[in-house]
């Protein structure tokens, strides 16, 4: 954890939910913090926001549509580590707006890439993307890194493009020896505090629970790869470090997700959320016209442990629980909202050590 001391690091989408965890923990080792992202938008809470982050690290506000100012923030920031994690990450929102879905993940992570390339001080590249970037036939098993890639909705098929993207300049601009190492991370449904995104399960309950309504289903029992986000991020660390101390080849795909007894139904999360939070009840309400959504995805994440190291430290009961707790804190007194965050990861941390 001592690696990123020092370091000047530059995240996209650093406001994000994953962004600003991110963010606090690089800080929290010490690093030199660029954030480069969308200015929240009115009226919207944003966790970045809320834990005063905009004071511990140098924000430029900007769309990684616009390729002049991304490049400009490479050329004046000098970079060694980029995390891009800047993107439209809703499938039910893809729907409704695939040109911004698609502009967003395909063009905006050509324009991470291209920026990195002209910009010398880039020793490494983490291009976060997705689990849904496979091809999903809805089979029981896990899918691996060479698995084809694909999706049916804009959302899914973004991000298989986005993956096709990275490969093309990894092999194109990026496989001399002194040229910047790339790699890209595919995780599973992440949850944990501070996350507000629309149709987003864990928000729609936290929502209905302080409105004291019931939570309403659509997918009832759809199967997803269930993490705390705080395990994905650690892989992105851990596989960062890799590729820019630059011991062997690290470059490529890279799976994080759960074991596989923590992959649930919609359904038996939402019944444990609200068994911890202690009240509540569930509806189902199925869409007439539903959009399709894939119903089972699981991720084989062999290579990761075996050549990386990682693995997830926590099982699904106990990131519900520290997902629980931390918006519980927050609605009780939401200027501890940092606090809880920095506890969190000190407590992650914690359990990291040997």
């Amino acid at each position: 954890m001592s690696f990123y001391k020092g370091r000047n690091v530059l995240i996209t989408g650093h406001t994000g939910f994953k962004g600003s965890w991110l963010s606090t923990w690089l800080l929290q080792l010490g690093a030199r913090i660029t954030g480069f992202s969308l200015p929240p938008g009115e009226g919207e809470r944003c966790l970045f926001e809320i834990m005063g982050m905009e004071r511990e690290a140098h924000s430029i506000y900007g769309d990684v549509r616009d390729p002049e100012i991304l490049a400009e923030a490479f050329r004046k920031e000098r970079p060694e580590m980029v995390f891009h994690l800047a993107a439209q990450s809703l499938v039910r929102r893809s729907y409704r707006e695939p040109l911004e879905t698609y502009a967003t993940n395909v063009l905006g992570t050509a324009h991470v890439l291209e920026a990195a390339r002209n910009t010398p001080s880039v020793g490494a590249v983490v291009a976060v993307t997705s689990d849904k970037c496979y091809q999903n036939r809805e089979w029981l098993w896990g899918y691996r890194e060479n698995d084809p890639l694909g999706g049916r909705d804009p959302y899914s098929s973004s991000k298989a493009c986005a993956e096709l993207v990275t490969e093309a300049y990894r092999e194109s601009f990026f496989s001399g020896g002194s040229a910047a190492r790339i790699g890209s991370c595919r995780s599973g449904n992440v949850i944990g505090g501070g996350d507000w995104c629309e149709d987003r399960l864990i928000p729609d309950i936290v929502r209905a629970l302080a409105a004291e309504a019931p939570v309403v289903l659509r997918n009832p029992d759809s199967i997803r790869p269930w993490q705390h986000v705080l395990d994905p991020l650690n892989g992105y660390l851990m596989l960062g470090e890799k590729l820019l101390e630059n011991s062997g080849d690290y470059t490529g795909a890279w799976n994080f997700g759960p074991a596989d007894r923590d992959n649930r139904t919609v359904r038996e999360m939402a019944e444990m959320f609200v068994a911890v939070w202690g009240r509540g009840s569930l509806e189902v309400s199925r869409d007439r016209k539903p959009l399709h959504e894939a119903r089972l995805l699981k991720l084989d994440c062999s290579k990761s442990h075996s050549r990386l190291g990682w693995k997830p430290v926590l099982d699904v009961g106990e990131a519900i629980a520290m997902t629980v707790d931390w918006y519980r804190a927050y609605h009780e007194q939401p200027a501890c909202a940092a606090e809880k965050t920095e506890q969190q990861i000190a407590d992650y941390c914690a359990r990291l050590t040997p």
